[in-house]
């Protein structure tokens, strides 16, 4: 404890209106609080725990008699010897290209081939607010011989869902407990998992295989629609893939093969260094359309590797001095039925970005997309399907002078459907950062946007509070600006604060249900206090 380094997080949000639930089905107050401590030696020894209430649910009461609605204890050591790993409470797995088993967050598709290789594998911390995309129990990794590891792992959680006629109907994922019939979700069922992972990596090899058994202690029977009839059913499943990573002069050759219960999937992709600044990707991915894996996460169009198959290929170059482009296209195809698309489907992502960076302080790039798909025409039960097309244009400029940062962006995105009218979407956004002198930085962003329907929407990212990540979506016409202010009173303490108002110029309410809120404002305050020893 004495040569360690503590950390205490505590944020809460306090929001200047009033939704629709509060009025007699939210059961808590509107507050949004967490709080984090960590403690960490070195490289060796990590421990912590995470407490949070989101908005509208109960603190000190009803179902949270203990406090808050979530708590994630966790304890890991690292490097002690053949012990590479040891994890206690509750943590995180990712091994392969995540065929298998995968709790990455994922960014979708890749705009830089320097980060395509960059999974950070392995047994690890769970230390966030994620109330599903964990496990919990214990895990460790032992080295073997120098060129071996072998991986274990055992898990057993209560998860969140619906129980009818002793069957689990469906699995809770939000996190939100804010009603009672949110909270009769609470622990509905449990599920245990057990598993584990051996590695081999020498030279330019590495060659690893994976093996998990999981199951609920009830039948699992979601009401699966024609879109969804091959997905994941029952009481016991299991997955197993083999991977690799082979590098050879430029070369990079990766790629894993797994099957489950049901199903199997293949994911390889080639990785070529051209020259410096040159590099080459093509990625080839085949997920059956009845791949079952609970788990897994990876590269494709769709957030799970299923019901997929598809071509991708991408190229960075920079030919010129300050310059740099970036190319994709991705050919995918989707063997059954998907959400709102009621036969097998096909579509195109393309994408093209140029960057500009004549100046260290200096930088602006140019980013197209061009996405087709085929959906349901509205109203027609399927029996109608049309392909759609979608143009998203983005331009940013950013100048950092001394210790101001200015960055302009602009968004055009255009949507329509094979013989329907198409609608469209524009933003404009510029935000202005200032460091002081004194530890104090501030950060001021205001958005104009403007778009016809849902279709074209928008997205703008903002700054936001420490270990967060924010790109609010917008639709409609009106304006969004933030305040963010940080203040390092020393090394021990910080404090950061947040004002964000979204006016909207074209409704009276916001949102719908439970979340309704009335008039066209919506204003929230966020606080983060820091203490570091």
């Amino acid at each position: 404890m004495k040569y360690g380094k503590q950390e205490v997080l505590t944020r809460l949000d306090v929001p200047f209106y009033t939704r629709k639930g509060y009025q007699k089905n939210y059961l808590g107050p509107a507050m949004y609080h967490s709080l984090r401590y960590g403690y960490r030696y070195g490289d060796y020894f990590q421990m912590g725990i995470t407490a949070e209430k989101d908005a509208g649910e109960p603190f000190f009461a009803l179902h949270n008699e203990k406090g808050y609605d979530y708590y994630s204890i966790y304890f890991l050591l690292r490097n002690l010897g053949k012990l590479k790993t040891l994890a206690l409470g509750n943590y995180r797995l990712s091994f392969g290209q995540g065929l298998v088993v995968s709790t990455d967050f994922r960014l979708g598709k890749t705009y830089s081939l320097s980060t395509v290789d960059n999974r950070s594998g392995g047994i690890r911390k769970h230390s966030s607010t994620d109330e599903y995309n964990y496990f919990r129990g214990v895990a460790a990794t032992v080295e073997v011989i120098p060129a071996l590891q072998l991986s274990g792992f055992y898990s057993h959680r209560s998860m969140d869902g619906v129980i009818e006629g002793n069957e689990i109907t469906s699995i809770y994922k939000t996190g939100l407990h804010r009603t009672e019939k949110e909270a009769d979700k609470v622990n509905a069922f449990t599920l245990q998992l057990m598993g584990g992972n051996i590695t081999y990596e020498k030279n330019n090899l590495k060659v690893g295989m994976t093996g998990i058994y999981y199951f609920f202690n009830r039948s699992y029977q979601p009401e699966l629609r024609t879109y969804a009839k091959y997905n994941l059913q029952g009481n016991y499943f299991h997955n197993v893939g083999v991977d690799y990573k082979y590098r050879w002069n430029r070369f990079i050759l990766t790629g894993e093969a797994a099957m489950g219960k049901q199903g199997y999937s293949l994911l390889n992709q080639l990785k070529y260094n051209i020259l410096t600044g040159y590099q080459l990707l093509i990625v080839h991915r085949y997920y059956s359309h009845d791949y079952w894996a609970m788990f897994a996460r990876s590269f494709g169009e769709s957030s799970t590797p299923q019901n997929e198959n598809g071509w991708y290929l991408a190229a960075e170059a920079s030919p010129l001095a300050h310059w740099k482009f970036f190319a994709s296209l991705d050919l995918f195809s989707f063997p059954w039925w998907k959400y709102r698309i009621s036969k097998p489907s096909q579509g195109v992502d393309g994408m093209f970005q140029s960057i500009y960076s004549p100046k260290r302080n200096l930088s602006m790039y140019v980013n197209y997309r061009y996405k087709r798909k085929e959906r349901d025409v509205a109203g027609t039960d399927g029996k109608v399907i049309l392909p759609t097309y979608q143009h998203r244009l983005r331009y940013r400029l950013t100048y950092s002078p001394d210790y101001l940062q200015l960055r302009t962006t602009v968004d055009y995105n255009h949507f329509h459907s094979r013989g329907q009218e198409g609608s469209q979407g524009y933003q404009f956004t510029q935000s202005c950062s200032y460091a002081f002198s004194f530890p104090i930085k501030i950060s001021v962003q205001g958005t104009y946007f403007h778009t016809d329907d849902y279709d074209s929407r928008i997205y703008a990212s903002e700054k936001g509070l420490l270990y967060t990540f924010y790109t609010p979506s917008f639709y409609g016409q009106g304006f969004r600006f933030s305040v963010c202010a940080r203040y390092d009173v020393n090394k021990v303490f910080m404090f950061l604060v947040k004002f964000a108002q979204t006016i909207y110029e074209d409704r009276e309410n916001i949102g719908s249900g439970n979340d309704l809120i009335q008039g066209n404002k919506k204003a929230d305050l966020q606080m983060q206090l820091r203490i570091k020893i």
